[in-house]
């Protein structure tokens, strides 16, 4: 397979062991975050405790306008961990083994498969895919369906009193399964350890695995999944108690659109016992909501810090890059809408950092906009290894060193309408024709459709688009 060979980069940037005249190729730590926007301080939110986050931000750089591919898991992952556009289906990556294993050798390889093949140990914790521990079947624990074949050397989820990997997907406090989400508290905060809810077991696990690989002289790429705040929302107590006298800011645009847009009803948060509350109609459940949101985005915090903490602890932080990333935005009342799933602005925008040691840049925001689509050509650069031909988006490198002056723009798509960000403006394109326009340089945003007002901006970004997603 063709390859695009770049120049060994962090080979000027790393003090790094050498060995037969081979500079040693660094780590990667890659901490993936369910339904995280980017509600933390580092990104202006001054009322969310997230002193972790903050200082890898601090240490690395932090993409202000990073947007993901696709507004779910499934397919904003299958981007992450290809590097391809693909299908908008949670079910992506499984549909990608079925061809893969059908073809091997016509399947591009997964970001993991490619490090593999350029001497890493590939280790995956938690949930990094779609389905926690990357397996399918009844209770997502089937180890004969691997949502991504040849991907890891170990794929590891553990489950404790959760029982499988699906248990603790929308587990609650000791060992609570969902069964019927209509029965199960869409929110909940009970005092005691960490371990009380599943992220804390899969922290765990990636110190116990941070640890081993530490010990080998091979590099190596370790991958945890975290899973809060994915609902139902779920963090011990004493996170909720950073909150208790927080005052939050309105919400912005609260009011549902009058006019075609790709809203939906917040089926996924409706679903669960909400005690006969909607955050749509009641001032007070919707801060409550939001408060327990803020809560699990500190729970989270708490886990980087630990596994930040293990890196220095090792003595690996200075041969380590580490990537942060939260796989969609998420709505907190936005345009009427408690949940993911729609291309406006809140489901799309997520948190994006890249630490190396090195970076004469750190510290800096970066205010282009990128792609989820990046991070594979970008880890590969900063490695020093081949970035492969087959994938669709660029290498960040430019940017963290401040030489790419290029415009940028971010795609996304879901299953009947697909959207292309730019600087001043985000074009929706529905299947049926109907268009979506929006300038975030006016006071309205994304609360007022201007497409037939400017029908030469409309051309031009569907020409964008279409040049973009040729490759899909």
């Amino acid at each position: 397979m063709k390859a695009t060979f770049t120049l060994l980069t962090l080979g000027s940037l790393f003090s790094l062991t050498v060995s037969l005249g081979q500079p040693k190729l660094p780590n990667i730590l890659l901490l993936c975050v369910d339904d995280l926007r980017p509600e933390l301080a580092c990104y202006g939110k001054d009322y969310i405790h997230s002193p972790h986050i903050d200082q890898l931000a601090e240490k690395g750089s932090l993409f202000r306008k990073h947007y993901v591919n696709a507004p779910s898991c499934g397919p904003s992952r299958y981007t992450l961990l290809t590097g391809r556009y693909g299908p908008v289906s949670n079910n992506a990556l499984f549909q990608r083994a079925e061809q893969y294993n059908k073809n091997p050798h016509q399947i591009p390889p997964t970001m993991s498969e490619w490090f593999r093949q350029h001497g890493y140990t590939t280790v995956s914790v938690g949930k990094v895919s779609h389905h926690p521990g990357g397996w399918g079947g009844a209770d997502w624990g089937d180890v004969d369906q691997v949502e991504i074949p040849n991907a890891w050397n170990e794929q590891l989820m553990p489950v404790g009193t959760w029982k499988h990997p699906r248990g603790a997907m929308h587990g609650l406090a000791n060992g609570e399964i969902r069964t019927v989400a209509g029965e199960m508290e869409v929110y909940q905060s009970v005092a005691g350890p960490d371990t009380l809810y599943p992220d804390g077991l899969i922290v765990s696990e990636g110190l116990n695995q941070l640890k081993q690989l530490a010990s080998d002289k091979k590099p190596f790429m370790l991958a945890i999944g975290l899973i809060k705040p994915h609902l139902p929302f779920g963090a011990p107590k004493k996170y909720l108690d950073l909150y208790q006298d927080t005052k939050l800011p309105p919400i912005h645009h609260p009011d549902q659109p009058q006019h075609k847009t790709t809203w939906h009803k917040s089926g996924e948060f409706m679903k669960y016992n909400r005690w006969g509350r909607d955050p749509r109609e009641d001032e007070a459940f919707a801060q409550d909501v939001r408060v327990y949101y803020a809560a699990f985005v500190s729970y989270t915090d708490h886990h980087v810090g630990l596994i930040l903490n293990e890196l220095k602890k090792l003595n690996i932080d200075e041969t380590t890059i580490v990537v942060l990333w939260g796989d969609h935005g998420w709505h907190l009342g936005e345009h009427a809408i408690w949940g993911k799933h729609s291309l406006f602005e809140e489901a799309l925008h997520a948190p994006l950092m890249i630490a190396y040691p090195g970076n004469k840049k750190s510290g800096k925001p970066i205010d282009e906009i990128v792609e989820t689509l990046d991070v594979f050509p970008t880890l590969c650069e900063l490695a020093g290894i081949a970035i492969p031909d087959f994938t669709q988006g660029k290498s960040l490198l430019p940017l963290l060193e401040k030489q790419d002056k290029s415009k940028h723009a971010a795609i996304a798509y879901k299953g009947k309408a697909k959207t292309i960000r730019t600087e001043q403006y985000r074009l929706i394109l529905h299947q049926d024709g109907f268009v979506e326009l929006y300038d975030h340089e006016s006071n309205e945003k994304e609360t007022k459709n201007i497409a037939q007002n400017k029908p030469d901006v409309v051309k031009k970004l569907k020409e964008l688009m279409a040049v973009k997603l040729q490759k899909r």
